[in-house]
């Protein structure tokens, strides 16, 4: 095993230099460490024998555990999740991939007006998209249903697929296009065959910053979603106001071990693109 070696620092530095090196290094772990450890807490949490959400707890048990995979208004909620999380992710995975593709080959007036528009959804507050969204779709019939709540958790990971894919597209060689169109390729064949091997690990960066988006999102089903549209973060935004007690941990323990798998492949993606 190999031992982890001091850093060897270029003749001209300074002790100021170096301890100011020593500094940043420590500032940025203490940051991690101020934002990780109140999601590190909930873990414990949710293995207390306890019925409450403190410290210290009276013994270790699994029963919060369990109660979360045997309740079925968990069950319910966990379903409709995994029901509109994909169906969002592939709708803002194919929109965002075809916009990036169109923008990075075209240049016309009013390009960065377009860009501003599409990312809009990332800088709204979310609040603002919520209420808008819920106005429009209640009178066009889309309140309370899959499509409605589908649709705008698409508009909200749609920007995430279009900025991943446009930078990928910056390296991107356009003659290699070219010249599959001068061999007898069909632009659709040059696509699929040309572009997409190579922006792919864009597109899927993109498609995972989607889901996840789509997967935590909150606020928009407080608006949008009926009593059978409800998804996880919702059914725990319930619990937490109306009964708090362990399950919600337990519930948040295995998001946050979702999540961190699901950034885990991302980098894993960014190190095979590299």
């Amino acid at each position: 095993m190999q031992l982890p070696t001091l850093p060897v620092f270029p003749a001209y530095y300074t002790l100021l230099d170096k301890a100011g090196w020593w500094a940043l290094r420590a500032f940025g772990v203490a940051l991690l460490a101020f934002l990780l450890l109140p999601i590190l807490v909930i873990v414990p949490l949710s293995f207390s024998a306890s019925s409450f959400l403190a410290y210290p707890m009276p013994g270790w048990s699994l029963q919060w555990y369990e109660n979360l995979f045997t309740s079925a208004e968990w069950a319910r909620a966990a379903k409709n999740s995994f029901i509109v999380a994909p169906a969002a992710t592939v709708v803002a995975t194919v929109l965002g991939t075809l916009t990036a593709v169109g923008l990075a080959r075209v240049q016309f007036p009013g390009k960065g007006l377009l860009m501003s528009v599409l990312i809009a959804p990332m800088v709204v507050p979310i609040v603002v998209v919520g209420v808008a969204t819920y106005l429009f779709f209640a009178r066009i019939g889309l309140a309370d249903t899959y499509i409605g709540l589908i649709i705008v958790h698409a508009a909200l990971g749609a920007p995430f697929v279009v900025t991943t894919v446009l930078a990928t597209l910056q390296g991107f060689n356009h003659n290699l296009v070219r010249a599959s169109l001068s061999c007898g390729a069909t632009p659709l064949e040059s696509f699929f065959r040309v572009t997409l091997p190579v922006i792919a690990p864009g597109v899927i960066s993109g498609a995972l910053f989607a889901f996840a988006t789509s997967f935590d999102e909150v606020v928009v089903t407080l608006f949008l979603a009926g009593p059978h549209q409800v998804t996880l973060p919702r059914q725990m935004f319930t619990g937490i106001r109306e009964n708090i007690n362990p399950t919600i941990a337990a519930v948040a323990t295995l998001l946050t071990i979702f999540t961190t798998a699901l950034m885990l492949v991302l980098e894993w993606i960014r190190g095979k693109r590299r």
